[in-house]
């Protein structure tokens, strides 16, 4: 099969105007994002999420009978390309993290009644969520640990068990929550998914955790990561998102498209830095010239240039193969993409930090942000480690043990070809 990552020139001026309304409408109202109050920001986007709306550009990663618009995964990584410019921009055209991968959870294995209560207000913008696997103690990269436990008792499930790094937990209005149901059963069958509503009793928001990209209490404007106690919590049966032991496959479903939609805004934020980094080298003079002028410059811009192209491409294959053969048989492109591509990020901005000099390290530009961020993604999603030892267990699978040496040894072959082709090979030697 071929590579073809065209695109119908319908779908092209949709791109097109989004890449305008990005960089034109979004990008400077948000400059003022951390000054805001939630009510004014949601206030001052609502327009904004209209002409989306209008356009049949929002909830694109859901299909039609869900409020999106069902385009496949090259689409979609085409379009968050052009959202990964401006950090902010994936809320306003309602695909933002972690509500676009609690919604396609939540449709793929929510009942009628979920959908109706958490899916529709959840994809028309109106209620926020949460998703909470990671446990501080357990589970990090690999949801099989997690230690939280949810108990049948009659019509309701007691949960109990102590979570962190909870995504906008501390003012989501709901929280998708992993725990260990089943514990009999093989850990990739032993856990199920939760719907735990704001203030439901047992519940406890201890605190964000502060991190690099927030420091200091306070400093968050919509939620962080949260820290969370479970105490005899009680949720519904009905809250139970698929049937008992589906968490796990729930999981791997919600976070493998995550993946390529967070590889193409890697591409994004990219090509906005390595913009930034272009226009200093051939604006900022030193020693009476350009910094374009100098090698070491030259070098960085290359080289990101390239590491950019190359992103690009395996971002946009790892959603052809999905859309051509479907998610499960994407797993080690989607590995790969994740791993690499966040070393990708990380190398490019530190460049452009580094053209830019001390400018580059403030909060004049956005690049220390970026950097914070590219450094957060080695860990988010599951370690660059995890993924790594997944793609080479994965590909060595593919070749069988040879006795001696490697099937490629050069003197081997040699002996190998003779005695298939010896009577032509002793006529031409005989010849030479």
């Amino acid at each position: 099969m071929a590579w073809d990552f065209s695109t119908e020139p319908e779908f092209q001026e949709q791109l097109d105007w989004m890449r305008t309304f990005v960089d034109e409408e979004i990008a400077p109202l948000a400059l003022f994002y951390d000054e805001m109050s939630l009510a004014s920001w949601k206030a001052a986007t609502a327009p904004l999420k209209q002409q989306v709306k209008d356009r049949g550009l929002w909830a694109c990663h859901l299909d039609p009978e869900l409020g999106g618009q069902g385009y496949g995964q090259v689409k979609l990584a085409l379009m968050h390309e052009i959202l990964g410019r401006v950090n902010v921009a994936p809320s306003i055209f309602g695909n933002q993290a972690p509500d676009s991968g609690n919604s396609e959870l939540i449709a793929i294995g929510g009942t009628p009644e979920q959908k109706k209560q958490w899916l529709e207000p959840l994809l028309a913008g109106d209620i926020t969520s949460s998703f909470s696997l990671t446990e501080p103690h357990f589970s990090g990269s690999d949801p099989t640990m997690i230690n939280t436990r949810a108990e049948r008792d009659g019509d309701e499930y007691v949960i109990n068990g102590h979570k962190w790094f909870a995504s906008n937990a501390s003012t989501a209005d709901f929280i998708l929550m992993m725990a260990v149901t089943n514990p009999e059963n093989p850990p990739h069958k032993a856990a199920s998914f939760f719907i735990i509503p704001k203030g439901t009793p047992g519940l406890e928001i201890v605190r964000d955790v502060h991190n690099m990209h927030h420091p200091h209490p306070g400093n968050y404007r919509s939620g962080g990561h949260a820290e969370i106690l479970l105490k005899d919590c009680r949720v519904p049966v009905g809250n139970r998102v698929g049937n008992e032991g589906d968490g796990f496959v729930l999981a791997q479903q919600r976070l493998n498209g995550g993946r390529i939609h967070h590889a193409m805004r890697w591409v994004g934020q990219c090509e906005a830095a390595f913009d930034m980094m272009c226009e200093r080298a051939i604006s900022r003079r030193t020693k009476g010239e350009l910094l374009i002028e100098k090698q070491m410059i030259q070098e960085m811009i290359a080289e990101s240039s390239i590491d950019i192209r190359a992103l690009r491409l395996v971002a946009l294959h790892s959603a052809w193969v999905w859309d051509e053969v479907g998610a499960s048989k994407a797993r080690v492109e989607i590995a790969e993409l994740k791993f690499w591509g966040a070393r990708v990020l990380h190398d490019v901005v530190d460049r452009a930090i580094q053209v830019h000099g001390a400018l580059g390290w403030t909060t004049d530009l956005p690049l220390a942000d970026m950097y914070v961020s590219a450094r957060q993604f080695r860990i988010a999603d599951g370690a660059d480690e995890v993924h790594k030892s997944f793609v080479a267990t994965k590909k060595a699978k593919a070749y069988k043990p040879v006795e001696g040496w490697p099937s490629m040894h050069i003197p081997t072959r040699r002996e190998e070809a003779r005695a298939r082709f010896a009577q032509y090979l002793d006529h031409e030697v005989s010849n030479h």
